[in-house]
C-alpha cells in the first residue's frame, strides 16, 4: 500500500509495554530511496530525546498511521545508542543502532533489504553468519562515510526541470511495507497560480545537489502541466500510477 510521510508524521508509536512518542521525522539512503529509520521524538517521557527505531521494528500492516506498534520495549529503546537527528546520520552510526537491537546490515546484498525485498528479520544466525555479519561492518566503516537524508530537510527543496522550477518538494509517498519512496509530492503553485500538485517518481530524478537543495529532473513544465494532478485525499491506486507514467511516456517500477 502505498501511504504519505504527511500521514505517519505525528503517530503515536507504542512498544509491548507503553507509548515511546510520536514520529517527527524519516531518514532515507539516497541510492535505493528508501526510508531506514523513522525518527520518534519521545517527549518529557524520555527526557526530550529523540531515538531512531528501524523498518525491522514495526509491525504490519501499517495501516492509517496513526499509530504504530514495534516489537520493541521501553527499556531497549531508553537503552538504545544516542543520535543528533539535527545532523546526517553516518554510517558509524547505522552500525551502532543495528548491533544494539541485532538487526542485519541492509547495505551487504543485492536486494534493498539486502538480502530481501521487504524489512523482515532472517532466522537465528549461526556463529559463521555472525562473523560474516561482522565483517560486513568492519568493511562499510572502511568505505565512505555514507550518510542518509532527513525528511524533514529535503521537504522543501526545489524542484528543476529542464527549463526552470516547477516548485518544491512538499511530502514523500513511500510503500509501506518494503518503505521505498516511490514519489516526491510537488507544489507547483508557487510558479504557476491556480495550479496543482504533481507526483515524480523517484526513479525519474537525475541528481539531486545537496549542496543547493535542488532536485534535477529531466522534464519541461509543459509536461508538467500536462500530467495527472494529485489529489492528496484519494489514495494512489496502481491505475492514477499507470496514467501518470503514460503521460511521461516512463515505464512502471512494478513492471
Amino acid at each position: 500500500m502505498l501511504n504519505t510521510f504527511t500521514h505517519l508524521t505525528g503517530a503515536t508509536v507504542t512498544a509491548s509495554d507503553g507509548d515511546i512518542g510520536n514520529v517527527s521525522a524519516a531518514f532515507f539512503d539516497d541510492q535505493y530511496w528508501t526510508i531506514r529509520f523513522v525518527v520518534v521524538d519521545c517527549g518529557s517521557w524520555l527526557s526530550e530525546r529523540e531515538v531512531l527505531i528501524s523498518p525491522y521494528a514495526i509491525h504490519q500492516p501499517l495501516g492509517s498511521g496513526s499509530n504504530i506498534d514495534v516489537s520493541l520495549t521501553q527499556a531497549q529503546v531508553k537503552g538504545s545508542p544516542d543520535v543528533d537527528t539535527e545532523q546526517p546520520v553516518s554510517r558509524q552510526h547505522e552500525i551502532e543502532n543495528m548491533r544494539y537491537y541485532g538487526y542485519p546490515a541492509y547495505w551487504e546484498g543485492e536486494a534493498m533489504w539486502g538480502l530481501g525485498a521487504y524489512p523482515m528479520m532472517p532466522p537465528m544466525l549461526t556463529p559463521a553468519e555472525t562473523a560474516a555479519v561482522d565483517a560486513a561492518h568492519a568493511r562499510a566503516l572502511a568505505a565512505a562515510d555514507v550518510h542518509l537524508r532527513s525528511s524533514a530537510v529535503v521537504i522543501g527543496y526545489d524542484i528543476q526541470a529542464t527549463d526552470e522550477s516547477i516548485g518544491h518538494v512538499e511530502d514523500f509517498i513511500f510503500d509501506d511495507e518494503s518503505w521505498a519512496i516511490r514519489y516526491l509530492v510537488v507544489d507547483t503553485r508557487n510558479w504557476w497560480p491556480g495550479g496543482k500538485k504533481v507526483l515524480i517518481a523517484t526513479h525519474w530524478i537525475d541528481r539531486i545537489d545537496w549542496a543547493s537543495s535542488t532536485v534535477k529532473i529531466a522534464l519541461t513544465r509543459e509536461q508538467i502541466k500536462a500530467s495527472p494532478a494529485y489529489e492528496d485525499a484519494l489514495p494512489v491506486a496502481r491505475d492514477y500510477e499507470k496514467r501518470l507514467h503514460d503521460a511521461y511516456n516512463r515505464q512502471g517500477y512494478w513492471d
